[in-house]
Order: structure tokens, then C-alpha cells, then sequence
């Protein structure tokens, strides 16, 4: 019963959070209002200037604003644990805590959630995955299956859904590829772990608990299966090399903990970045100076896209707990205060970045930002995040110029704290 265990990687049963004093509170902020999930930036820059620390109460997370706190957060990792990133923000019902009370359940806290000593120990085998070479192993494929999505597209004429039919099935591909999960299973892999983001971070009915509960459960079963089958036949791919790192130090890497990295980085390699080649897409196709100027120099495309993580990103906040009484900003906060870190304000603060709510490609600081996180637990696969952000905007730009968003059509978001981007994304082109 993995969420009763101290190394869960999901913790069910989650005590209740420490309340601190002496700080304004909040009692109408909420990352699940409509207009915040619309365009959180307004309110972030609001709150940032009039109170950039604030207690949320229908949240009953401490927020924190401003790149200079939010920096002071996630370089203190002994202070601000990371240990409830992956935890559900809000109770989870009896049946889903029971379909995850399997026996066999039992992935562990094993990167963005474990701490000092084990994450630098278990980082050290996922980085070396991530290797150059495996980048430039993995680059061919990355440019095959953009051109064969984006063929499929042109081939059916427009206008097209882009979110389902290139910027969600990209990053899933190659991420099932990196990690060595054979192209057939490609249909349910991605169904059994396209709702795990609102589980975590949303605010589910029971019966989307339930359901993604047994998906969970169906995925983690399929990724022991698949970690012995390359136990016993190995390949060239993540999984295979995580388990040559176990076998040459079974007490430095554990047999579980390539299990758990496995099922782990499935997701973190496929929602952020399909979320980033979407807001990219919505943000720079209606500004068609800078589409076309992209256009016509891919070597715009890079700074654009840092700053379109500055702008927009995927990834707007993170969660921290404190682990002891502590102080920031003038505000006293107590052992076990959950935080919430709002990145997207530090990306947008004033004192770092000029004009912040203006969009701007030669911006020369934009990778400035901290889309990625920062310090020990900066994201290990930024660098294939931005490989498969310019390989797919590289084929757009050069294969259909006249991309432009279809008019007047609304953009929604998934109703979560953390990530962010269209659920569906309309465009359409000049067809020859």
C-alpha cells in the first residue's frame, strides 16, 4: 500500500498543512477560477505588487510571488522540501485510495520529489541519460515523426486541431522512444497517462479519481513488465541503461528505483512539452511579424522560444513544504507550511525583465527565466524540451509559412495548479 509508505511517490494521506500568521490572507484567490486559468498574469501581477506573499485560504497554500522569493524557495531545499510535488493537492476519495492500496503498487519518490542524499544519488544515473549522445541518437527521430505528423495534417486539409494531431502526440512519441517503449503501444501508453496532471494537480469528481486511479495502476504494472523484459533482453535505449548503472551498483541505484524513474519521466517528458510547442503556437501566430521573421531566419527561432517560456510557460508554479520554522520576506512560517511557488510571476517580474507583459523574440535576457525550475531540482529534460520545441517550429515555419490561428475561436485550459496550455489549438494555412 504505496501511499502509506514514507518513499511514496505519490503520498495519498497527506497531514494537514501548518497555517502561518502574520501575513495578509487571501480568501478569493484561486488557481481554478476561469479567468486565472484564461490569463493568470493580471492577478500574479496584481498580487506580486500589492502583497507578493500571501496565504491562500481556498487553497490552504502559502503563495509566493516575485523571482527574488521565489528564487530564495528553490535554492533552500533543505528548508522548502520538494517532497509534495507530485502529491494530490486536494483529498482523494476511499475508492481511488483503494485502487491505489494495491499490493504491487509501489513506485518511489525518485527525482523532482525525493530529497538530499537520495535525489543527487538517483539524478546522477537519470542525467547520464541524457547524455549528448543519446541527444543526437534520439534528433533523427525527432525530425522523422515531426515531418510524418505534420504531413498527416497537410495531407487532410485544413483547418486542423493541432493539440491532438501534433503537439501532444510529438513529445509522447519521442519520450516512449527515449525511454525504450515499443511504437505499438504507443495508443495506450498515452491514454493511460494523458489525465495524471489533473489527479496530482487539479481538483478531480470521484469518479475522474477512480478512473485515473486504475490507469495509474495499469501503467505502473506495464512499466515493471517492461523494466524485466530489458532486464533480461537489454537495448539501446534509458531504460537499458539505467539498468546496466543498477547492475554495476545495485546499492548506489536500486532495481524499484529504475522502475520508478521509468514511470516517472514518462510524464514529465510529455505534458510540459506539448504544452510549450502549443502556447508557442498561440502566442506567436497572431503576432505575424514575428511568425514571419522566424520565417524567414530560423536562427530567431531559439531566443523566441526562451521567450516564450518567460512569456507563457508551460509550467506556471511548483510546490514546496517547510520542513522547520522559518522566515521570508517578513513573513514567520511554520514547520510544514505548503507552498505554493508561482513562477509565472517570477518570469514576469518587473525588476529582472523590462516591460514584462510585452512579448519580444530579441528580448536579450529572456533565458532569464525559470520555466525549468532552478537549483537542485532544475528539470533534467530541459535540453530535449527545447530540441523538440525548434525541430517542430523549424518544420512549421519551412513547411507551411501561412500557418495562422483559425479566427475568433476560444482557448481553454486544463484546470490544474501547475501546467499550462490550449486544449485545443485551431490553424489553418494556404493550401496549394
Amino acid at each position: 500500500m504505496s501511499h502509506k509508505k514514507s518513499d511514496a511517490y505519490h503520498k495519498i494521506s497527506i497531514p494537514p498543512s501548518a497555517q502561518p500568521t502574520g501575513c495578509p490572507v487571501d480568501s478569493a484567490f484561486s488557481p481554478f477560477d476561469p479567468d486565472y486559468l484564461n490569463n493568470p498574469y493580471p492577478q500574479l501581477e496584481q498580487l506580486s505588487a500589492e502583497r507578493p506573499i500571501f496565504f491562500a485560504e481556498q487553497l490552504g497554500y502559502l503563495v509566493v510571488t516575485g523571482m527574488d522569493n521565489v528564487m530564495e524557495v528553490l535554492k533552500n531545499h533543505e528548508v522548502f522540501s520538494s517532497e509534495n510535488v507530485q502529491d494530490p493537492v486536494f483529498p482523494v476519495c476511499e475508492r481511488a485510495k483503494a485502487i491505489l492500496s494495491a499490493d504491487d503498487y509501489n513506485p518511489q519518490a525518485v527525482m523532482s520529489n525525493s530529497q538530499q542524499p537520495e535525489h543527487t544519488r538517483i539524478r546522477k544515473y537519470t542525467r547520464d541519460g541524457f547524455n549528448a549522445r543519446r541527444m543526437k541518437l534520439l534528433e533523427p527521430y525527432i525530425r522523422e515523426t515531426t515531418d510524418r505528423l505534420l504531413t498527416q495534417i497537410l495531407d487532410q486539409g485544413g483547418p486542423a486541431e493541432f493539440i491532438s494531431s501534433f503537439t501532444h502526440p510529438l513529445p509522447g512519441q519521442v519520450i516512449f522512444r527515449f525511454i525504450g517503449f515499443p511504437e505499438a503501444d504507443d495508443e495506450k501508453l498515452i491514454y493511460w497517462t494523458s489525465n495524471r496532471l489533473i489527479f496530482t494537480w487539479g481538483k478531480p469528481t470521484d469518479e475522474e479519481q477512480v478512473e485515473i486511479a486504475e490507469n495509474m495502476l495499469r501503467y505502473w504494472r506495464y512499466c515493471r513488465d517492461f523494466v524485466a523484459s530489458r532486464n533480461l533482453q537489454p537495448a539501446d535505449d534509458l531504460a537499458s541503461e539505467l539498468l546496466a548503472a543498477h547492475k554495476e551498483n545495485p546499492q548506489e541505484l536500486t532495481y524499484r528505483e529504475v522502475e520508478s524513474i521509468i514511470y516517472g519521466l514518462s510524464f514529465a517528458g510529455h505534458e510540459i512539452v506539448s504544452n510549450f510547442i502549443g502556447l508557442t503556437l498561440q502566442n506567436v501566430l497572431p503576432r505575424r511579424d514575428r511568425w514571419e521573421a522566424c520565417c524567414n531566419d530560423l536562427s530567431l527561432i531559439p531566443g523566441m522560444l526562451e521567450e516564450v517560456l518567460r512569456f507563457d510557460s508551460p509550467q506556471i508554479s511548483w510546490r514546496r513544504v517547510a520542513t522547520q520554522d522559518t522566515r521570508l520576506g517578513g513573513v514567520d512560517i511554520p514547520k510544514g507550511t505548503r507552498i505554493f511557488i508561482s513562477l509565472g510571476s517570477a518570469n514576469r517580474d518587473p525588476a529582472l525583465f523590462s516591460a514584462p507583459a510585452e512579448f519580444n523574440i530579441d528580448r536579450v535576457n529572456a533565458s532569464k527565466h525559470i520555466a525549468f525550475g532552478y537549483g537542485i531540482h532544475f528539470c533534467l529534460g530541459a535540453r530535449l524540451a527545447r530540441l523538440e520545441a525548434q525541430i517542430a517550429i523549424e518544420a512549421l515555419v519551412t513547411r507551411v509559412p501561412s500557418l495562422r490561428l483559425v479566427d475568433n475561436q476560444d482557448f481553454s485550459f486544463a484546470p490544474n495548479i501547475t501546467f499550462r496550455g490550449p486544449l485545443k489549438l485551431y490553424a489553418k494555412w494556404d493550401e496549394t
